[in-house]
């Protein structure tokens, strides 16, 4: 059925409205089921935190999503673990033997001086496309508006080819208020200096995509989806759901608005 009114979506591979998808340790059967359901929906796997490390056939569902044509990383807090203990060469053998094309550099759970996180960035970029992500994942971190915009600035200088924005997989931290909701003045500040098609927000909540549809419009990135909510995310986009209804539609329907 063809709809007038509908977001015109770009195919994969795209640069812009992206998904990525939040793994956290699903089985092989799991994901050739996501994949048949919602592949051509996801644009990024992320294999999160440490499930790498503890899953069973891992290498083989790499391979499913990359035969879907979705990039493949491990969660930025792998990184840090193997970088705190000295054991970045078993970190980059084991990214190696799992055959991915991404990877993930982040400073959420450890302090990095943000030049050598970005001696990292330019390091994996060389080969990989590298999502760097931005913000502690303690709600009692405070970071300057300013300074996340000057090292998300500076992380895509560096080659990143994503920045995010830290909000962990519960969606209350990092551009979050403990409450779940937006830190409206640290996500105004960023937009001011960042390209925003640059940057991937975390969103594991259903209000806080439809908050960043409403604000950016259908072809924001999103990140941190738990794969039964890629559907009704792309739903979000392109208004066929109540809470993006009316505005994916012109102005002369606003006169249907419920008040």
């Amino acid at each position: 059925m063809i709809l007038p009114h509908i977001p015109e979506r770009e195919s994969k591979p795209r640069q812009t409205g992206v998904t990525m998808m939040m793994d956290k340790g699903m089985s092989l059967r799991q994901a050739e089921d996501i994949v048949q359901v919602s592949g051509h929906l996801i644009d990024f796997a992320k294999l999160g935190f440490g499930t790498s490390m503890v899953s069973n056939q891992v290498k083989e569902k790499v391979k499913v999503y990359k035969d879907a044509g979705i990039k493949v990383f491990l969660g930025g807090t792998l990184f840090e673990v193997c970088l705190i203990r000295g054991c970045m060469p078993d970190f980059e053998k084991f990214i190696d033997d799992l055959e991915l094309d991404a990877v993930e550099v982040s400073d959420g759970s450890m302090h990095i001086d943000h030049a050598t996180k970005c001696e990292y960035i330019r390091y994996f970029s060389s080969q990989r496309t590298v999502l760097s992500e931005v913000g502690a994942k303690e709600a009692d971190v405070m970071t300057d508006p300013a300074i996340w915009s000057q090292h998300m600035q500076a992380e895509l200088e560096a080659g990143s080819s994503y920045v995010i924005g830290e909000a962990r997989e519960s969606g209350n931290v990092g551009i979050y208020k403990n409450t779940g909701k937006a830190d409206y003045q640290l996500i105004d500040d960023i937009l001011a200096h960042v390209p925003r098609e640059k940057i991937l927000w975390e969103a594991p909540q259903k209000s806080q995509q439809v908050w960043f549809i409403k604000l950016l419009g259908p072809h924001v990135n999103l990140g941190n989806i738990a794969p039964v909510d890629v559907i009704p995310l792309e739903t979000l986009r392109l208004g066929l759901r109540g809470d993006t209804f009316m505005d994916v539609l012109p102005a002369e329907f606003e006169k249907y608005r419920l008040k």
